[in-house]
């Protein structure tokens, strides 16, 4: 049994013991905190919040008790079922709502759930305010509402508003699209992509739609972090059914990862890239991507006239970013795409919309696409941690160690080196120390990351 409480929210395996894992009582005991938390920040009695969820085995049962949490704190619910992180964003700010909860673990297995708490503006709070919430769970400081205080609960659907928010979006070339008449596959790992994508290409004009894993019963059919050794099958199908380009998403759809025509990967970290190139040649301005992104989204940036930024990672950390620098694009190098003119959230139907538009008005293949920009390759390794291991004293010797270089500790320890870098930090929702790094060769970016992952061994 696992539980992680981090500002990033309550992310754990169902069922154990209290405070072992995500059990009922925790459910109720971080959502009431979450409650007591913005009924403090915006001095309110009684809220509005929305609930989204996944398709999850556990879903169902995770939000019925959050639900009924949410009424015995004097909260009103706008429940939305079965619905995307990005789609439970918008409606948060659709339904002028004090907040939202989606209950979702990404790209963990089956076994994992979680609560993602959203702010009034459906955006992820910041730093201060989950540390504040996690301290009102561990004090136990909330109290529930009278009989006649209590919340009352409104189901909605917000699919089809969010559809039609990304074709409202101004550089979405539905007409290009649809004359480009393209085959698309798309893999929604048996999750809630399944029900949001494919109707997603049908309002784009997208006839023939391949649709693999796309019925939402939570049982996934490959580990569900769309990453190359885990999409084996994925790619075999698209060569075997000839389509113009193939679309992964995660269990939750703000993480969006291409397959070429040929079965052969775009690349996660070039998702970005691609949506960014085609978004600053229609309205050019800056980016920013987090600390553990490719240099590719730097280059794109720079060649087309305008300022990269880099930020921590974390989405809130590259939202707080790309405001500071105004931004008219940016996001994680994980395939999640955040467009200011649709929201400040990552979100796959918004980053699929604006790579269809890219690929239609270029005429390209998928795979020719990606050979118009500068190859970089990506490793990327992870540590498990034990008890023993103190990772701030790990992390401060490798920072001394490679002194001489260009190193930036806003988050972990980033080594840069003329042509590559290596970036190391502990993860925020797993127990371990993820080690990313690029080089001009995948062979290079594999013996860096070696290297570091020897030294890391030495210390400990």
């Amino acid at each position: 049994m696992t539980l992680i409480k981090s500002i990033s929210g309550i992310r754990g395996t169902i069922g154990g013991k209290p405070g072992e894992g995500l059990s009922p009582l925790d459910l109720v005991k971080f959502t009431a905190s979450y409650a007591t938390w913005a009924k403090q920040k915006l001095d309110k009695k009684r809220l509005k919040i929305v609930v989204g969820r996944d398709a999850r085995i556990s879903g169902p049962m995770v939000s019925s008790i959050v639900v009924s949490t949410l009424t015995g704190m004097s909260c009103d619910v706008v429940n939305i079922g079965l619905a995307t992180t990005p789609t439970t964003e918008l409606a948060v700010t659709a339904e002028n709502a004090d907040g939202g909860i989606i209950l979702t673990a990404s790209h963990n297995p089956k076994q994992w759930n979680a609560l993602k708490l959203l702010d009034s503006k459906g955006e992820f709070l910041n730093a201060a305010d989950g540390e504040k919430v996690l301290q009102i769970a561990e004090d136990e400081d909330f109290s529930f509402a009278s009989v006649d205080e209590l919340g009352i609960v409104t189901e909605k659907d917000y699919t089809e508003y969010h559809i039609q928010q990304v074709l409202n979006l101004e550089l979405v070339d539905r007409a290009a699209i649809k004359k480009a008449n393209f085959t698309v596959a798309i893999d929604a790992v048996n999750s809630v992509g399944g029900v949001a994508m494919p109707a997603l290409l049908k309002a784009l004009g997208v006839k023939k739609i391949v649709e693999i894993n796309c019925e939402p019963s939570g049982h996934f059919a490959h580990t569900p972090e769309p990453l190359p050794e885990n999409l084996v099958e994925t790619s075999a199908t698209v060569k075997e059914t000839q389509v113009d380009v193939c679309f992964v998403v995660d269990p939750d759809v703000d993480r969006l990862v291409v397959v070429n025509e040929d079965g052969s990967m775009f690349s996660e970290e070039y998702t970005l890239v691609a949506v960014s190139d085609y978004v600053l040649r229609h309205t050019p301005g800056n980016t920013v991507s987090n600390l553990s992104s490719s240099r590719a989204l730097r280059d794109v940036t720079e060649k087309l006239g305008g300022k990269y930024a880099v930020a921590a990672v974390g989405e809130v950390n590259v939202v707080a970013k790309m405001k500071e620098t105004g931004a008219v694009i940016g996001g994680e190098g994980n395939g999640g795409v955040i467009y200011p003119a649709s929201h400040y959230g990552r979100d796959a139907l918004v980053g699929a919309a604006l790579f269809l538009s890219h690929l239609a008005q270029t005429g390209l293949k998928c795979s020719e696409l990606r050979k118009t920009y500068p190859d970089y390759f990506m490793s990327k390794n992870k540590i498990e941690l034990t008890p023993g291991i103190d990772v701030d004293a790990l992390l401060a010797q490798l920072q001394h160690k490679y002194s001489n270089e260009k190193v930036t500790t806003i988050d972990g320890v980033k080594i840069d080196f003329a042509d590559s870098w290596v970036h190391l930090r502990k993860s925020n929702t797993e127990p371990i120390i993820r080690i990313y790094s690029e080089a001009k060769s995948e062979e290079e970016a594999k013996k860096i990351a070696q290297k570091v992952i020897d030294t890391i061994k030495e210390i400990i």
